[in-house]
């Protein structure tokens, strides 16, 4: 009887690859895969920054088998020892990627073109890897032009994974997604606290991602003393947060209801139309600002301290405000701009379908802080491929008061801790 034929490559893996579970991760993978592999090397560091390294042979039953598994390794962060030249095809037709396509993840990617691995710019999960030249970098499917070369299956690209912090500091580097009502929201709040503070002062941009609960909450004064301090660079919402947050400026109310506990007003309800309507009548909010309309509150703040800002519409707004962009497309490539102007640390706060929308767009090297009072808006975003962010399960406005409160400590104490963000000395 002839020997059941055996097909096997070799790939290795090196960094801090125990305790950032990269190599168990990639074990896991090949068991569930129901192929077999041999160690062939284990070197663990000795000392806390010193790498580890294995060599493991993936040994299956059939070559698509094999592929098969080469492909999740490397996904996770392995390397096969045979490299071999990225393969591109061209776009057939504008917004149609190739088949087989290569579907990026937001880890820090790399591909083989002419001899040098070129590093893809913009990592962001969900798109395909155009060629240019010496150039590699991610463009969405529906912006594709026809004949752009497009990377297609996974020979000669090997994707970088992320490893967790040396440091005993929450300093810039992996944190690994964290979601817990139990997990006390302190020690997460000051983590945030420096890394906003950390990132102003190594001259890179903070975003905020914030929904209506800001004013609903009464928590805006928390909003506009954050703006105020350089501590926002730049805002995305929605035409809620931008409505509300005017209607309490015009009429005091938020959604027609009184923030301050008095008693509702008859018309209220009409209030937020009112509001859209006196910004549409002027020509949008920073007209209101300049002729005198609108002289408090977030926008206002945007406006007046230079912070950019990007409203994104949906099907259910009223009016809407004259600044939003109604195509979301539009809106998202207007997102994905500023993202890419040095975007380091990314607050979200309480809006689900906006913190998805940005948290696809995010490169997993920047820092994400989701804030909602229910823990199931968190992992959706962890599940869907945001294992960078850290999930608070609190009160928006008890997490943005307390966030001011340490970034005020922190300021008092002249520095920071001590950190490099891709090689710009902070400390």
């Amino acid at each position: 009887m002839q020997a059941d034929q055996r097909f096997s490559q070799v790939v290795e893996v090196r960094g801090h690859i125990i305790d950032s579970m990269i190599l168990p991760k990639i074990l896991d993978e090949l068991m569930d895969l129901g192929v077999e592999f041999n160690i062939e090397k284990v070197e663990v560091g000795r000392q806390k920054r010193d790498p580890s390294y294995a060599l493991i042979e993936i040994v299956a039953s059939s070559q698509d088998d094999l592929d098969r598994a080469v492909n999740e390794a490397c996904r996770l962060g392995a390397l096969s020892l045979a490299v071999e030249e990225a393969e591109v095809a061209a776009s057939p037709f504008d917004g149609v990627a190739p088949d087989e396509f290569y579907s990026t993840t937001n880890l820090e990617t790399q591909i083989r073109w002419n001899g040098h691995w070129v590093s893809v710019e913009h990592p962001e999960m969900d798109c395909a890897i155009a060629v240019d030249g010496s150039r590699a970098y991610c463009v969405p499917i529906g912006d594709l032009r026809q004949g752009q070369p497009v990377v297609v299956g996974h020979r000669g690209v090997r994707v970088i994974p992320l490893e967790r912090s040396r440091s005993p500091l929450p300093s810039f580097g992996f944190m690994g997604s964290q979601i817990s009502s139990e997990r006390p929201s302190a020690r997460s709040v000051r983590e945030a606290a420096i890394w906003m503070h950390q990132c102003r002062r190594a001259g890179m941009k903070n975003l905020v991602v914030a929904g209506p609960a800001v004013i609903h909450t009464g928590s805006r004064d928390y909003l506009c003393r954050l703006i105020e301090k350089g501590y926002v660079n730049y805002l995305f919402a929605g035409n809620a947060l931008a409505t509300h947050d005017i209607e309490y400026s015009l009429f005091r109310t938020s959604l027609g209801v009184p923030l301050d506990g008095g008693a509702a007003v008859e018309t209220g309800h009409e209030h937020h139309l009112r509001a859209i309507n006196r910004i549409r009548a002027v020509g949008g909010i920073r007209r209101a600002v300049e002729q005198g309309v609108l002289t408090s509150g977030v926008m206002h703040s945007c406006v007046t301290h230079g912070v950019d800002y990007v409203l994104a519409g949906s099907i259910r707004d009223d009016g809407p405000l004259p600044d939003v962009i109604t195509d979301v497309i539009e809106a998202q490539r207007e997102m994905r701009r500023r993202i890419h102007d040095g975007v380091q640390v990314a607050v979200m706060l309480s809006t689900m379908l906006h913190s998805i929308a940005v948290g696809n767009l995010l490169p997993a090297t920047v820092y994400t802080v989701c804030v909602d009072i229910n823990p199931s808006v968190l992992t959706k975003l962890v599940d869907r491929g945001s294992f960078q962010t850290i999930g608070i399960v609190m009160d928006t406005g008890g997490f943005l008061r307390d966030l001011l409160e340490e970034l005020e400590a922190l300021e008092k104490q002249g520095t920071a801790p001590a950190t490099a963000v891709d090689g710009v000395s902070t400390g």
